[in-house]
């Protein structure tokens, strides 16, 4: 689904009258004509469009990210799918204050990339990497990797940022990121390895483990690229749930 299918973002549109408009065949801006709806809420929605035609243009995803209600900002990755980031990061605990980030992976357009810490983790390498997003992407990264970075590094990650736990939740997909994989049927290479693991790795590395440390950033990847493997099939299941079944009738 694409922001050009939507007329959320416009005030006084919600969901049912979204709906309507796609059942009578409004499915995109292009189709859009005033006379389906009353003329004040038919003047804001082609107030929108041209708007966001412009906006589209310009590649501001801040711009859709603040008009889209937060349950349908997954609408916004078709558009901005190719400066989208996933990322994921692992870390020795569960407290910024007293631990530390050790990796901290970013895939985006087929590539992913891994900072460790003692070698290239630095604020300035993060920095770098975050500017470079329209869209970032994390499983719970909204509570946990992004204060646990900006704590760590003294950052402020203020960019668009869909957290892919919330998106599942909205098709009854609970629990951690793996269970999740498991029940849409991503397969993973290597043994699974929890948060636990992670950090016993770490532990081995600074104790002059190098396998250990590859082994830990392995992991650390497979968590980063499944991230985008994860998205597609959800965006792809919220498609079909609020736009296909709308258009269906159903």
């Amino acid at each position: 689904m694409r922001i050009e299918n939507s007329f959320l973002p416009v005030r006084g549109v919600g969901e049912k009258t979204e709906r309507r408009l796609w059942r009578e065949g409004i499915t995109h801006w292009d189709a859009f004509e005033e006379s389906a709806v009353g003329e004040a809420q038919g003047r804001r929605i082609r107030a929108f469009i041209e708007q966001g035609r412009e906006r589209l243009a310009a590649g501001d995803a801040e711009f859709f990210y603040e008009a889209f209600p937060s349950g349908s900002r997954w609408r916004l990755y078709e558009n901005f799918r190719p400066r989208t980031c996933f990322f994921d990061i692992e870390t020795t605990g569960l407290d910024a204050r007293s631990s530390d980030v050790t990796t901290v992976s970013f895939h985006r357009a087929g590539e992913t990339t891994t900072l460790v810490r003692g070698e290239d983790l630095t604020r300035g390498a993060l920095a770098t990497e975050l500017r470079a997003a329209d869209l970032l992407v994390s499983f719970n990264g909204k509570r946990f990797d992004v204060p646990f970075l900006e704590q760590s590094f003294d950052l402020d990650i203020d960019r668009p940022h869909l957290d892919l736990m919330y998106a599942c939740r909205q098709l009854d997909l609970t629990g951690g990121l793996k269970t999740i994989e498991r029940a849409v049927g991503i397969e993973r290479d290597r043994p699974d390895i929890s948060g636990r693991d992670a950090v016993r790795l770490w532990r081995a590395h600074q104790r002059g483990d190098e396998d250990a440390l590859d082994t830990l950033v392995s992991y650390n990847r497979a968590d980063t690229r499944n991230l985008e493997t994860l998205l597609d099939i959800v965006a792809d299941r919220l498609h079909d749930d609020v736009f296909v079944a709308a258009c269906d009738g159903r």
